[in-house]
């Protein structure tokens, strides 16, 4: 008798594949979001913290997200991408009269 071992070494093993379009999507926003927060001396994001930060949003949401920030990255330089992610994604910016606020910020700074 053979041990069991010597038969299943042999063989690849057939672990699932666990990547998810949301995951690629949070490791797209840790990778994005670590490169300034470890330039600027903070500790890196890990995929929980990824994902407590995303749990309300829906994974469509998620690629609105990311055109937004991608943009903002492309107009403000090195910072916008980070910047305009914390702001997208707090709940108070989102209320009416933060968006009634924004709107008179918008109107001042144009008018000028």
């Amino acid at each position: 008798m053979q041990h069991i071992g010597k038969h299943i070494a042999g063989k690849p093993s057939h672990k699932k594949d666990k990547a998810t379009e949301r995951g690629e999507m949070m490791q797209y926003f840790m990778q994005k979001l670590n490169r300034a927060r470890l330039r600027d001396g903070l500790a890196a994001l890990t995929m929980g913290r990824m994902g407590r930060l995303l749990v309300a949003i829906p994974t469509p949401d998620l690629y609105f997200l990311k055109s937004v920030c991608d943009d903002a990255d492309k107009r403000s330089g090195i910072d916008g991408f980070s910047k305009k992610f914390w702001w997208e994604i707090s709940p108070k910016n989102h209320t009416p009269e933060a968006k009634k606020e924004q709107e008179k910020k918008t109107k001042l700074k144009f008018n000028k």
